[in-house]
C-alpha cells in the first residue's frame, strides 16, 4: 500500500489574513491547493493590541473563588475601549458563564484551567438553536452572539463540568462506575437503566422530545420545569464573523462541545476536544449553517460525532435556508466517537463545497458518515474527500444512510439495521426529500471494520453521483450498496473475512473498474432487487462463475 507523504499536503491551509491573536502558524499564508470550488480567503479576527488580565478585575485562580464578575468586568472594560486580549494566567479559574463581545480575544496561558460552575441556576434559559431547531436551552458556559472578531486562544484547558449535567445509560458504564454514579445522588429511570441528575431532567426526558429538543413545552414556564434537561452547548457562537479557536483544549461539555451557527469566516486550528466515551451528545464540533470555515491540525475524542456539518432540521431548517458551505478540514484526528467526519442528520438547509483531507480516524463507530431521513429535505453536494486513514472502525469506513433513526451506527446495527435491503416502495418526492449527490472519495485506507461500505439511499431519491477510488478496506463483510445511482468504484480493494465482497441492491448506472477482492471466492458479487439498471463490473477477480445474480437482476449486469 503506497501511503502518500502527508507532510507534502496539497491542502496546506486556506489563505488566512494575519491580524492579532498571536503569530500566524506555519502554512497560514499558503493557499489551500487547487480547490474544486471557489472559496474566498478566510480572515482571522483583528484584535486590537491592548491587554488586560482577569486578575486586574479581582479574579482569583484558586479553584474556589467564583470569577464570573471578574471575567465580565474584564471583557466589558476592553469592549468599551474597542477590544483587546483578556489574559487568563496559570491557575484554576472557577466561573459561571463567559460572554465574548466584538474584538475580544480570551487567551489562556500554559497551565490555565477554566472550570465552569455546575449550578444550573447560574445558566438562565435563552433562545438558541439545538439539533437544527429553534428552542430554549440553558445559557452556554462560553458564548458570543452577533459578534465580530472574537477568539479563544492559548495553551490552557476549558472544562465544562459536564458530568454534573448529563444523564448516563447503565450499559455505558462498568458496574463499579454505575454504582458510584447512583450513590452520588440523582434519580433513575423507571426501568432502572438510566441515571438522571435530577427530577427536572427526568421530567424533560420523559415528557416528549424530538431527540433532545422538547416537543411538549410551549411556554417559558414549561421549559423551566425541565431546566436541567436543557443542557447547554459548552461553546456557542451564533451569527458571528471572523472567529478563531486556536491551541486550547475543550473538554467535558454538558452537551455538544463547540457549536458555531450561522457564522462567517471561522478558523479552528490546533485544538483538542475531549469527553468521556459515555457522554451523551458530546459532539466535538458541530458547524451549522456556516460559511467559509477552516478546521486544521486538531484532535477529537468524544462520545458522539467528532467533526459534524449541519444546516437546520426539517421545515425549520428549510425556512432558514442557510446552507453550510465552503468548508475545509485538514490534518485532523478523531479517536472515539460515533463518526469521524459527519454530515447530517440536520442538513435541511443544504451542505455544499466541502473538502476533507489528510485525516485519521481510529476507533470511531463510522469513519465518513453521511446521514439523513425522509422529512429533512435539503441537498448535500459537492463534497471532496481524500487521503483518509482508518483503523478499528466499529461499523463502516464509509456510510450513507438516508434511513437514519436517531441512533449511532452501532446502536442501529444492534437493533437490526435501519432499513430493509430488498424492494422498499418509493414515496413521492417533494421538498421534504433529502438528496446526497456529487461526492468524491479517494485515497482511503482502512484496516478493521464490520462492513466495508454501506450506501442506503431512498428508493425515491437514491444516493447518486458518488465516486470512490484508490481505496483499500479490510472488513468482516463486504461493501453493500442499496438504492444508489451513478456510482463508480475505481481501483477499490475490499478484503472481507466472510460473504461476498460486493453486494448490490437496486443500483443504477453502477460501474466497478479494477475492483479487487480475494482470489477464489465462491461468491464475490451478489446482486438483488428489481430496480437494477446498467451494472458494469470490470474485475479480474469477479467472473460469471462467482457472481450470484437474482433472476430479475441478471439482464442488467455486465461482467467484463
Amino acid at each position: 500500500m503506497n501511503f502518500k507523504d502527508v507532510t507534502l499536503r496539497a491542502a496546506a491551509l486556506v489563505l488566512l489574513t494575519a491580524g492579532g491573536c498571536g503569530d500566524p502558524t506555519p502554512g497560514e499564508d499558503a493557499q489551500f491547493g487547487d480547490l474544486p470550488f471557489e472559496m474566498p480567503a478566510v480572515s482571522r479576527p483583528a484584535i486590537p493590541a491592548r491587554t488586560v488580565s482577569v486578575v486586574d478585575f479581582g479574579g482569583v485562580g484558586d479553584g474556589h473563588a467564583l470569577n464570573t464578575s471578574a471575567f465580565a468586568a474584564a471583557i466589558d472594560t476592553l469592549s468599551a475601549r474597542g477590544g483587546g486580549r483578556v489574559e487568563v494566567p496559570e491557575g484554576v479559574w472557577y466561573t459561571g458563564p463567559i460572554v465574548l463581545k466584538d474584538n475580544i480575544e480570551l487567551h489562556l496561558a500554559q497551565n490555565a484551567l477554566i472550570v465552569f460552575d455546575n449550578d444550573p441556576s447560574h445558566y438562565p434559559l435563552v433562545e438558541t438553536t439545538f439539533e437544527g431547531l429553534n428552542t430554549l436551552r440553558c445559557q452556554s458556559p462560553l458564548s458570543a452572539r452577533g459578534a465580530k472578531n472574537v477568539a479563544v486562544t492559548g495553551r490552557g484547558v476549558i472544562d465544562g463540568n459536564g458530568d454534573a449535567w448529563r444523564a448516563v445509560k447503565r450499559d455505558k458504564l462498568t458496574e463499579r462506575e454505575w454504582a458510584a454514579k447512583v450513590k452520588s445522588g440523582g434519580v433513575l429511570s423507571d426501568d432502572g437503566n438510566t441515571w438522571y441528575p435530577s427530577e427536572s431532567y427526568k421530567f424533560g426526558a420523559t415528557t416528549g422530545a424530538d431527540q433532545n429538543v422538547s416537543t411538549w413545552a410551549k411556554t417559558r414556564e414549561d421549559f423551566e420545569r425541565m431546566r436541567d434537561f436543557l443542557r447547554p452547548v459548552m461553546v456557542s457562537l451564533h451569527h458571528c464573523e471572523n472567529v478563531l479557536l486556536e491551541g486550547v483544549t475543550f473538554q467535558n461539555s454538558p452537551c455538544w462541545n463547540i457549536h458555531p451557527a450561522m457564522c462567517t469566516n471561522l478558523t479552528v486550528h490546533d485544538i483538542t476536544v475531549r469527553c468521556p466515551d459515555y457522554a451523551q451528545n458530546s459532539d466535538g464540533i458541530d458547524i451549522e449553517s456556516c460559511r467559509n470555515v477552516v478546521v486544521t491540525d486538531s484532535r477529537f475524542d468524544v462520545g458522539d460525532d467528532g467533526i459534524c456539518i449541519k444546516s437546520g432540521k426539517d421545515e425549520a431548517g428549510r425556512k432558514r435556508g442557510i446552507p453550510c458551505e465552503n468548508i475545509l478540514v485538514d490534518n485532523c484526528v478523531v479517536f472515539h466517537g460515533h463518526g469521524g467526519f459527519v454530515v447530517g442528520s440536520e442538513m435541511s438547509g443544504g451542505v455544499r463545497n466541502v473538502r476533507v483531507s489528510n485525516c485519521t480516524f481510529s476507533g470511531t463507530d463510522v469513519g465518513l458518515r453521511f446521514k439523513s431521513t425522509r422529512g429533512r429535505g435539503g441537498v448535500v453536494e459537492n463534497i471532496w474527500i481524500e487521503r483518509i486513514t482508518m483503523n478499528n472502525i466499529l461499523q463502516e469506513p464509509l456510510l450513507f444512510d438516508l434511513f437514519y433513526g436517531g441512533k449511532s451506527a452501532s446502536e442501529a446495527f444492534a437493533a437490526g439495521g435501519s432499513a430493509a435491503e430488498t424492494d422498499l416502495a418509493p414515496q413521492p418526492v417533494d421538498e421534504t426529500t433529502p438528496a446526497f449527490r456529487n461526492i468524491h472519495v479517494k485515497d482511503v485506507w482502512c484496516r478493521g471494520a464490520r462492513r466495508a461500505m454501506y450506501f442506503n439511499g431512498l428508493p425515491e431519491m437514491n444516493v447518486e453521483h458518488v465516486t470512490v477510488e484508490n481505496t483499500y478496506i479490510r472488513a468482516a463483510t463486504g461493501a453493500q450498496l442499496n438504492e444508489s445511482s451513478d456510482v463508480v468504484l475505481r481501483n477499490v480493494q475490499v478484503i472481507p473475512e466472510s460473504g461476498p465482497a460486493l453486494l448490490l441492491n437496486n443500483v443504477k448506472n453502477f460501474t466497478a473498474e479494477g475492483f479487487v477482492c480475494p482470489e477464489g471466492m465462491s461468491t464475490a458479487l451478489q446482486v438483488t432487487g428489481s430496480r437494477n439498471r446498467g451494472v458494469v463490473i470490470r474485475s479480474e477477480r469477479i467472473t460469471a462463475e462467482n457472481a450470484r445474480l437474482s433472476e430479475r437482476a441478471l439482464p442488467e449486469v455486465t461482467i467484463e
